[in-house]
């Protein structure tokens, strides 16, 4: 069957809500990063291969800070939209919240955005639909996640270039008020 060309924001959106349990927690009595990070590739595979029709790989994840602890007990909450596609790839934005279901306290722990690419049954990457633009806010999350490409290819090729010309015996001024010892 054929790929549509063009699918909504809304027809691939995607909530996963999980029960924090105590096997999922660090010696501090909170749920480990890796529990959510875990959870937050699951949702954002479900979203993306719902889009794009396909089986996809994440390729990258951009912005993972943890605002807030999660707690046992807690349901956490992902809520995962495409907010960008190209040829292949597709960007999906997860918001993570998380409830105290006794109090009802919900609490907003992060939000990341995942990068993700269609694979076709030869897997190799595959074109994926277009997306409808419904509401200014798809639009603008759009328009975001054009600028955090932009913005993530800068940044990777100016640390490459840091890589290549950085001399040790140049920069070790900079280590004067650092909290290290030069032991060489």
């Amino acid at each position: 069957m054929a790929q549509p060309a063009f699918r909504t924001v809304a027809y691939s959106q995607t909530t996963l809500t999980e029960l924090m349990i105590p096997s999922y927690a660090n010696f501090g009595g909170k749920i480990h990063g890796g529990i959510l990070l875990s959870l937050m590739d699951k949702v954002a595979y479900a979203c993306a291969a719902k889009h794009a029709g396909n089986y996809c790989v994440t390729v990258s994840v951009d912005g993972v800070n943890f605002l807030q602890p999660v707690e046992v007990g807690e349901l956490v909450s992902l809520l995962a939209s495409i907010n960008y596609v190209g040829n292949t790839s597709l960007m999906v934005g997860i918001k993570v919240i998380s409830e105290n279901v006794k109090s009802g306290f919900v609490k907003h722990t992060n939000t990341s955005y995942f990068t993700m690419v269609a694979k076709g049954d030869d897997d190799k990457p595959t074109q994926v639909p277009g997306l409808v633009l419904e509401s200014r806010e798809d639009a603008r999350r759009f328009l975001e996640a054009i600028r955090r490409r932009e913005l993530s290819r800068r940044y990777q090729t100016e640390l490459a270039n840091a890589k290549t010309i950085l001399q040790v015996e140049d920069g070790l001024h900079l280590l004067q008020h650092e909290r290290c010892q030069i032991a060489f």
